[in-house]
């Protein structure tokens, strides 16, 4: 416990220094004075990533692109300034053909970035990208190779030929808006990009590759990691690929090693590394998802698995299971962004997860292939595109459905809201999937109730003498009979019920629920009457003889 705060506190302090070094450049460093004064700056920049399609502002028909790029220099105001920054560059169609290491000059004007940003500012190009050179860039050649498997698939169906670039390589470009809208209402948007999931099959794929040719343990972690390492390039630096990546990669060197390490352990460890390598990652929203979804899989995945009686098929089971555990822990988190609860959320993930497979194995496949050997590549590109436009069509099936998004409170309430209904979901299914459990749990917080209260009725008869209400019917003194004696017979009903709950064994859960309201009844009923017979007549005598 001490270590684990220890190493809270250290990532803590990074990522405050981190901030306060990001503040400090943005407000020192030298494009400050022309984010300050919003002058028009001519850049000379190189670009670093991929350009990128954003939804076009107010009533705008033409795209809007943007892409990340580093300062050469910078001439505003009659003077020219040299540093290191690194700015976002937004622009028209005419920045959607640049590629990384491209060395262009263009005319804008600087804006101020969001805060947790650690860019230095916005550039807001007024004018298209001219080139002065370009430099090699591992990046653009990946670049190169998402244009080309974009290119490879427009024979598909729309839905397919938009969705399957998504999961294959990231790139959403191509994606229908309205699809993008039905795979958030049904809570599938974590598919129409790569996530975690694509990292291991991924990483598995070239381990079990490297076994095939019978490579050694060491070596064929090796390969695996180049092999994930280059699909990492080949998609780009997404929070929730790199903590995949890292975390794969750990595991990957741990068993190489001989350490059977646990899940839990390798995922604080990726987040520590990334987070003292790039503290920025703490505030990102992806980052923050991939974390949560992967603790609730490790910690509840298992547990929710186990839960499930035998009869039920074990893949089935981690089917259901697994989604279920990360949208436990994600629900607070997501209800905060997006105040809409998705009922079938459930349920449309856990049907779309086994197409989920084909797609990103076939689709790597067919990723060098279609830019070398197009027509080799159309045979993966054919199975993994059915399965993406089967992925699509549940998308729109489940958001067709009535109530497939309602809404939700905003704000804190939602998040705390949404916990609560977290631990509830977990509580229902556990006493769905525990009938005996649950009713033997009921019977014996009931032997502690009447326990009670037959201590509290011996405790009152012995301090005082029952009560007399000045009738000769004697009614007033059999007021504590009746509980000592519906205590004592529902004590007898305990242990007869649960004498017979362990020879019947399982049971229903319906079944369950059944008998539990009838044994209430017939308690109830018996408590009423005095407990027994025997009792009631007593009282009867009493009462008449008074």
């Amino acid at each position: 416990m001490a270590a684990t705060f220890a190493l809270a506190c250290v990532v803590g302090a990074a990522v405050a220094a981190h901030c306060a070094v990001s503040e400090a450049k943005q407000e020192h460093g030298p494009l400050a004075p022309a984010v300050e004064s919003g002058d028009g700056v001519v850049a000379h920049l190189v670009i670093t990533g991929s350009p990128s399609k954003i939804p076009a502002p107010g009533q705008s028909a033409r795209d809007r692109w943007t892409v990340d790029a580093h300062l050469i220099d910078a001439t505003y105001s009659g003077a020219r300034v040299r540093g290191e920054a690194d700015v976002v560059v937004v622009g028209d169609d005419r920045w959607q053909n640049v590629r990384a290491g491209d060395r262009v000059r263009t005319t804008g004007s600087l804006k101020e970035v969001r805060t947790g940003q650690p860019e230095a500012g916005l550039l807001s190009a007024a004018s298209a990208p001219v080139a002065v050179g370009a430099d090699f860039d591992v990046h653009g050649v990946a670049g190169d190779l998402r244009k080309h498997f974009v290119e490879a698939t427009a024979w598909l169906p729309p839905d397919a030929a938009g969705l399957l670039p998504g999961m294959v390589t990231g790139d959403t470009s191509a994606l229908p808006e309205s699809l993008g809208v039905d795979m958030k209402t049904t809570g599938m948007t974590h598919l129409t990009a790569v996530s975690g999931a694509n990292c291991s099959l991924v990483l598995g794929g070239f381990v079990l590759l490297a076994r095939y040719f019978r490579l050694s343990r060491p070596l064929s972690a090796a390969g695996g990691c180049l092999g994930l390492f280059a699909f990492v390039v080949l998609v780009g630096p997404d929070p929730s690929v790199l903590r995949a990546a890292v975390m794969g990669c750990v595991g990957v060197t741990a068993l190489a090693g001989g350490l059977r390490g646990r899940a839990l352990t390798f995922l604080c460890v990726a987040s520590s590394v990334l987070l003292f390598v790039d503290p920025s990652l703490a505030g990102n929203v992806g980052f923050l998802l991939s974390v949560l979804a992967t603790l609730g899989i490790v910690l509840l995945g298992s547990r929710i698995c186990s839960w499930f009686p035998p009869q039920v098929p074990r893949w089935l089971a981690t089917a259901v299971a697994v989604p279920l555990a990360a949208q436990l822990l994600c629900g607070p988190v997501i209800a905060a962004l997006q105040p809409q609860f998705t009922p079938y959320a459930l349920v449309a993930n856990v049907t779309a997860g086994p197409l989920v497979a084909p797609v990103t194995i076939l689709g790597t496949i067919a990723v060098p292939l279609a830019a070398f050997v197009p027509w080799v590549a159309a045979a993966p590109l054919a199975i993994a595109g059915y399965c993406a436009g089967a992925i699509a069509a549940l998308a729109r099936f489940f958001a067709g459905l009535p109530g497939a998004a309602l809404p939700w409170a905003e704000g804190p309430a939602g998040v705390v809201a949404m916990a609560v209904f977290s631990v509830v979901t977990v509580l229902s299914a556990w006493m769905m999937l525990h009938p005996t459990t649950l009713q033997g749990s009921v019977i014996a917080l009931h032997s502690e109730i009447v326990t009670l209260l037959e201590a509290m009725a011996s405790r009152r008869g012995r301090e005082a003498k029952p009560p007399t209400c000045g009738h000769s019917s004697g009614r007033c003194v059999l007021i504590h009979r009746p509980i000592v004696s519906w205590a004592r017979g529902a004590q007898r009903m305990d242990a007869a019920t649960a004498t017979g709950l362990q020879q019947r064994g399982p049971i229903k859960p319906w079944s369950a629920m059944t008998r539990l309201v009838h044994w209430m009844i017939r308690v109830r009923t018996r408590g009423r009457y005095g407990g027994n017979s025997s009792s009631g007549e007593r009282g009867t005598r009493r009462s008449r003889s008074g």
